[in-house]
């Protein structure tokens, strides 16, 4: 099945709220989603499902948005990273649902649209993964960042 592009951007920015910092990737989607841009499009979502392949399969551009947890002391502190990413290579995992892998969600799109978007995974720096809604200040400083540059991706092109 193929599938016209319909939008230039898709955000995707996933995680789970209640766990502080883990809630980076969708606090990022959500902003996104506010500033109402023309051929962009934001899904805020707990975790990667096989049911977002069909978004993908209409994103000229993917952004996956997540956090990550990185040491609090660390100096210098850890930063935002923006990794062009691809479909995984292993076709056999690629509908295997218990793990969040942008990479996987790609190669099932791939599988079952046959295309895949250009992709990029922004990685959140984050240090407190317990329970709570509110972001810690190194992650709070890592959507500013992610924000301000996917703003500029949306610029650029």
């Amino acid at each position: 099945m193929s599938k016209e592009v319909a939008t230039d951007f898709l955000i995707i920015g996933y995680g789970n709220p209640l766990r502080h910092d883990d809630g980076a990737g969708p606090r990022v989607a959500e902003i996104v989603a506010s500033w109402r841009l023309p051929n962009v499009r934001a899904i805020s979502a707990h975790q990667l499902t096989p049911e977002l392949t069909d978004a993908l399969a209409s994103a000229e551009v993917v952004i996956f948005v997540d956090a990550r947890r990185t040491d609090p002391h660390a100096q210098p502190p850890a930063d935002v990273t923006f990794t062009a990413i691809g479909a995984a290579e292993d076709r056999a995992g690629a509908a295997d649902t218990h793990t969040s892998d942008p990479r996987r969600l790609l190669a099932l799109t791939q599988r079952l649209y046959g295309r895949c978007p250009q992709a990029w995974l922004v990685s959140v720096p984050g240090v407190d993964f317990d329970f709570g809604e509110s972001l810690s200040e190194r992650a709070r400083q890592g959507v500013e960042v992610a924000l301000r540059r996917i703003r500029l991706l949306f610029t650029s092109r």
